[in-house]
């Protein structure tokens, strides 16, 4: 189904106790603003509107279905967006975005959420293609996981984890940002909206056997963000690697320029079928944080890193 042109809130909208300054980014699933709050804090603000469900036409800020037939899905869809600002502002770590507030307004819902300056991994992949070094991807991801281990803690998935949500802080700390938990949702409810994972970095089973999703389907995206600062470019999508798996492991490709530690673990998330992944991010964590496979390259680890990534599940 075809994206409607929806309409951003205008610059300088009073919403709540929120002024909005301008639009800063928003795909098919919402929009998401630079606001000031009464005290002239910054935060980020997003707002509940799939383009495919509902439309917001120019002079109007209110959020209506655009078919009798999409009302309900759209209903359903608000429900879990505003049921996942509820969990996520439970969560308070400094590698996880902060939920500061979440509310209705304008017929749809709205996450209210710190405003964080420095640029995303995705910005930093780019401006450093082929050049980023094994002690910052360990530093950056084993810090990512320390989230993500709180975000599992609480029952909770991801599901949309790749390196354009992974944000770093101008004091090079990274935090994750922009859960996919709730768009997973609707996709789910109705078939004939478009898929709302990312291609790439989506596990294979978001796009079959959803009954599986677990900490294993975050984890082949970490896997799938550490292939892609040494590519460059995204792992072939997990959906064609089911019908012909043409990716080239990491141990092939660049073997000789990171430790085998490194590469071994990414082809071990990157596993097809989840049971063969690491089964926590514990497990995953404390391979990336042995900095001494920086200065020991031995022939191979994968018999010892299969144990120890396989010893601790969910």
């Amino acid at each position: 189904m075809a994206t409607q042109p929806n309409q951003a809130l205008p610059n300088g909208f009073r919403l709540n106790e929120y002024t909005v300054v301008r639009k800063i980014g928003g795909g098919g699933f919402s929009m998401v603003y630079l606001a000031r709050d009464d005290t002239n804090q910054p935060v980020a603000i997003k707002e509940y509107l799939p383009g495919a469900l509902v439309l917001r036409t120019e002079g109007s800020v209110l959020v209506q279905a655009n078919s009798a037939e999409n009302n309900a899905i759209f209903r359903h869809g608000m429900k879990c967006f505003f049921e996942e600002g509820r969990a996520l502002a439970c969560i308070n770590h400094p590698n996880v975005v902060r939920v500061i507030n979440f509310f209705r307004a304008n017929d749809t819902v709205y996450m209210v959420m710190r405003f964080e300056r420095g640029k995303t991994l995705q910005q930093h992949i780019q401006a450093n293609r082929g050049t980023i070094r094994e002690s910052f991807i360990r530093r950056v991801f084993a810090q990512l996981l320390n989230g993500l281990r709180e975000v599992h803690t609480h029952k909770l998935l991801h599901l949309d984890i790749k390196p354009s949500n992974l944000y770093i802080r101008l004091d090079g700390s990274p935090v994750l940002i922009d859960f996919g938990a709730a768009r997973q949702t609707l996709t789910q409810e109705e078939s004939k909206l478009q898929p709302m994972y990312t291609p790439g970095f989506a596990a294979p089973e978001q796009y079959h056997n959803r009954e599986r999703l677990g900490p294993w389907t975050d984890i082949y995206s970490v896997g799938a963000s550490l292939y892609a600062c040494l590519a460059g470019y995204p792992p072939q999508a997990a959906d064609a690697r089911l019908l012909n798996d043409k990716l080239v492991p990491a141990t092939s490709n660049w073997r000789g320029q990171y430790s085998d530690q490194l590469l071994e673990t990414i082809d071990h998330c990157l596993r097809l079928n989840y049971m063969e992944r690491p089964q926590s991010v514990f497990s995953l964590q404390k391979v990336l944080m042995d900095r001494s496979a920086l200065e020991t390259k031995r022939p191979s680890l994968l018999g010892s890193l299969k144990r120890t990534l396989s010893r601790d599940l969910f």
